[in-house]
């Protein structure tokens, strides 16, 4: 074959290729009920600056319709890669179950594994106005990585970031994502999903809401729970609800929930809410605001999921350069295992109420660790099973004791000698500042003097005036 006749192959094939897995400025639209307007199976595609229009709704409720994403608007599945972008790039869904966009893969009995079905999305603006209608979605082991998105749900059952039954991975870095309806956190998580350097924001439910042994992670992101209305079996206002409904929809096992700076502000009820599953907490240099100043900092208790007697929450809450304020509940049937660390403080009280629940066999505790550097702070009359303070760890009593195993400890009687009695102390966490009232001599104050080998200024004043005296008594 010629060169000129193979140069011309090759180029009727690349167009060929192209025209069959890349499109530009489309309009994909749908207003059929139960089909998609853009879908992709077991090939790869890839989009740019589409517009995707989806309404048509489906009759009756289906488990298919979350699971399998029935109606979505842009639909993958089949193993294969689908890929979106451009900045006018708009995906609209007016449609019930309309999920925006939803990748599905294939392994609903699975725990976040599939076939490797992937949607690749980013600076694309999506908004969806029905119920049941999430703003990007995975099931059944699907792949989401998004960057910089701008999502809007505005009703019921509609988290911005969405999951269901065999989970997934969701990978986000960027973006807005805010929900106004009922039931519709910014995140729910039957999946492994993590985001960076967003905002998250709730106008309605909760915040984060992660169901049976999944996880969210968030880094540097500004989170914000306005929760008013309460959905289903809820029962209490929360900004993070960690649960297992046992509804199947999400596997057993222990969840986390780790966040690396930014912030959380609640509007109403508690920071932290955890029943009916064990889960581990882990906190880092983020800013804490609870505009609700009846609301606890983290309530595990039961609740009515579950069977009643067993269903508490087991937690596990790490500070690592982390200031908590606000106080802790914990129920005859939920346990804490609670750890300061790297100069981190926990101002407030901590309560293990037994009149919740029944008595479960690994409930109704809470051990304490503080370590080194760290700062534990009473604001009220507290209660664990086992405080274990660094010797150089500060504790302040205030006006307040703290109940261990049976013996309860103040600032006239304090744990293991640990006291301080001046606040200020508190705030430099410098651990040669002594502290420890068993020890020979007083904490320093502004303005004081210590005993011992500690001069100030005066007394070097009056070594000098003595010197001077025995010298001149030399002289004579």
């Amino acid at each position: 074959m010629r060169k000129g006749n193979i140069l011309i192959t090759a180029f009727i094939l690349s167009v060929a290729f192209c025209f069959s897995v890349c499109f530009a400025d489309g309009t994909y639209t749908s207003s059929t009920a139960g089909e998609h307007a853009l879908t992709m199976s077991g090939t790869s595609a890839s989009y740019n600056n589409i517009t995707v229009t989806k309404t048509g709704d489906v009759s009756g409720q289906s488990d298919d319709y979350d699971w399998q994403g029935t109606n979505a608007a842009v639909h993958a599945s089949g193993g294969g890669t689908l890929k979106i972008t451009g900045s006018s790039t708009k995906i609209n869904s007016n449609a019930k179950y309309g999920n925006a966009v939803f990748s599905y893969g294939g392994n609903l009995s699975g725990s976040n594994s599939g076939d490797g079905t992937t949607i690749v999305i980013s600076d694309a603006v999506i908004t969806t106005s029905s119920n049941n209608s999430g703003g990007i979605m995975v099931t059944g082991g699907g792949i989401i990585s998004a960057d910089n998105l701008a999502i809007t749900t505005s009703s019921g059952s509609s988290a911005a970031i969405r999951s269901d039954k065999g989970g997934g991975t969701i990978n986000i870095s960027g973006g807005t994502y805010t929900t106004s309806g009922t039931g519709s956190p910014a995140i729910y998580s039957t999946a492994n999903i993590t985001v960076y350097g967003a905002d998250l924001k709730s106008n309605t439910a909760q915040a984060v809401v992660i169901e049976g042994g999944n996880s969210v992670t968030l880094y540097n992101d500004n989170v914000t729970a306005n929760h008013n209305t309460r959905n289903g079996q809820d029962t209490t206002y929360q900004a993070v609800l960690i649960y297992q409904s046992m509804s199947g929809d999400a596997s057993d096992g222990e969840s986390s929930f780790a966040m690396t700076g930014g912030s959380i502000t609640n509007s109403q009820g508690d920071i932290f809410c955890v029943t009916n599953t064990t889960t581990t907490i882990t906190l880092s240099d983020v800013t804490i605001t609870n505009n609700d100043s009846s609301g606890y900092f983290l309530r595990a208790a039961s609740q009515s999921w579950g069977t009643s007697g067993s269903n508490g929450g087991n937690v596990t809450l790490k500070a690592v350069s982390q200031d908590i304020s606000g106080n802790i509940i914990i129920d005859s049937a939920s346990s804490l295992n609670m750890t300061l660390s790297d100069n981190s403080t926990y101002s407030g009280a901590i309560t293990i109420n037994s009149s919740s629940a029944s008595v479960s066999a690994t409930g109704g505790s809470a051990f304490l660790t503080v370590g080194d550097g760290c700062t534990l702070k009473l604001t009220g009359n507290s209660s664990v099973t086992s405080l274990d303070i660094s010797d150089e760890a500060y504790v302040n009593y205030g006006d307040y004791s703290i109940t261990v195993g049976g013996t309860a400890y103040s600032a006239s009687h304090p744990y293991a000698g640990h006291t301080i009695t001046d606040e200020e102390d508190t705030s430099t966490n410098d651990p040669s500042v002594n502290t420890n009232t068993n020890s020979v001599g007083n904490p320093s104050t502004s303005g004081g003097s210590s005993s011992g080998c500690n001069f100030g200024f005066g007394s070097v004043s009056i070594l000098f005036v003595c010197l001077g005296i025995l010298k001149n008594s030399a002289k004579k």
